[in-house]
């Protein structure tokens, strides 16, 4: 669906006037955010309905406002924050260990460690860089979508000051590499597979271009971003550790690829981003997904379901990121009918409840992970039954933050939730 027509449907649905002519396709590009995984038009839109009044969004803003004002005390964080020391004796160096590597019970020492897939280590727990990452990613997401919508400079220089901190201060900066992520004691300091967990750095991405125009953010704090993200870059293209994440074939592989792809494109490096995304549908749906849409190397993990949706998450992404240079994953089938709609489908049902999954699942099946992405799946393709399969899902909260990012160039969403 084009986005006028889109914009004037949901207007009709929710019985308000909107200013077409602000919110069309005559806009300029400068009232939209420089973003690549969210959708700039879409948080635009979602915008100017709010400042028209919009009812039925405001709840969702309502709750995005609560947890930014939460966020205003969060942190700062920096991966100096440890008491183990890396083994380049750095404490800007990144350190995580293996979440499913436990000591041998045989081994006086547990000595080496052995895998026990699924079943994390609370060791893990210990070094805390791995969290303060999530953390931080979840604190700068929130405080930048509320600038976004807001216009409040506390959560612009909020959201400034965490990333400063993390990217930036000499004295709290993480050094631009992952050569010690996931570490497995007894066998390895680190590993290419570490990259998983920089995955979120693809959402400060978009979060940076949230805030760029506030008066928190400086041209030396972009100048700065731009020059850590490059050296970042270059260590993954170069490194050891940066070409095995990228030789994996599951779901490391796929989001290596985002990660690449990600910060290629804020760097206006659109040549590499292409490349990465060309070589997407026969480098990475082809090998994961089989023609019936199953995910074989996430299936075979004892979390199937979520490793399955994660990985399809991460091809959506990709799909998403590919629209910025003209490639169309959405559409990309291989020979043998590998395609990212064939993973939705293999998926919908089991979410649905008309099939039992029957793969093993540690932690129980939550059939809710996969609601965002039917969404998504119901806009990108209008002529299946996507829409049907969101009607046999519970209602989404009204004050979900998905309704500002995915509803409002989706009327179809609007009717589910009312």
């Amino acid at each position: 669906m084009r986005p006028t027509c889109a914009i004037r449907c949901l207007a009709i649905v929710l019985g308000i006037e909107v200013a077409f002519t602000s919110i069309s396709t005559q806009r300029t590009r400068a009232a939209e955010p420089r973003v690549f995984i969210l959708d700039a038009a879409q948080l635009h839109v979602a915008r100017e309905m709010l400042r028209a009044g919009d009812k039925v969004l405001a709840p969702a803003l309502e709750q995005l406002q609560r947890d930014a004002d939460a966020a205003l005390d969060a942190g700062p964080f920096s991966v100096v924050n440890k008491d183990l020391i890396p083994p380049s004796g750095d404490k800007h160096d990144y350190l995580s260990l293996a979440p499913y590597w436990w000591p041998d019970p045989k081994s006086p020492t547990g000595l080496p460690y052995i895998r026990r897939d699924g079943e994390r280590n609370p060791e893990i727990y210990k070094i805390r860089n791995r969290l303060d990452l999530g953390e931080f990613a979840d604190a700068v997401d929130t405080l930048s979508l509320a600038y976004y919508f807001t216009a409040d400079e506390r959560y612009a220089d909020r959201a400034a000051l965490l990333v400063r901190t993390w990217f930036l201060d000499p004295a709290t900066r993480m050094n631009p590499n992952l050569r010690f992520g996931q570490g497995i004691p007894g066998i390895n300091t680190g590993r290419g597979v570490g990259l998983i967990e920089t995955r979120m750095f693809a959402r400060v991405v978009d979060s940076i271009g949230l805030i760029e125009n506030s008066a928190a953010w400086t041209g030396e704090d972009q100048r700065g971003m731009r020059a850590w993200f490059e050296e970042f870059l270059d260590w993954m293209l170069e490194s050891d550790h940066g070409r095995e994440e990228a030789a994996r074939q599951n779901n490391h592989g796929t989001y290596y690829d985002v990660q690449v792809a990600s910060f290629a494109l804020f760097l206006d490096k659109r040549g590499l981003a292409a490349k990465v995304l060309r070589d997407v549908g026969d480098k990475r749906i082809a090998v994961q997904v089989a023609p019936d849409g199953r995910q074989p190397l996430e299936l075979a993990r004892t979390k199937a379901w979520s490793y399955s949706v994660g990985n399809l998450a991460g091809l959506m992404t990709l799909a998403r990121l590919a629209e910025h240079v003209d490639v169309d994953l959405w559409n990309f089938k291989s020979q043998d009918g590998a395609s990212i709609r064939a993973a939705i489908d293999f998926l919908a049902p089991f979410a649905t409840q008309e099939r039992k999954w029957t793969y093993q699942q540690m932690g129980g099946f939550d059939a809710e992970l996969l609601r965002s992405l039917l969404y998504k799946a119901a806009v990108k393709y209008p002529d299946a039954n996507y829409r049907e399969n969101l009607s046999r899902l519970p209602k989404r909260n009204a004050a979900s933050r998905a309704n500002l990012l995915l509803s409002p160039l989706d009327p179809v969403s609007q009717l589910h939730k009312r």
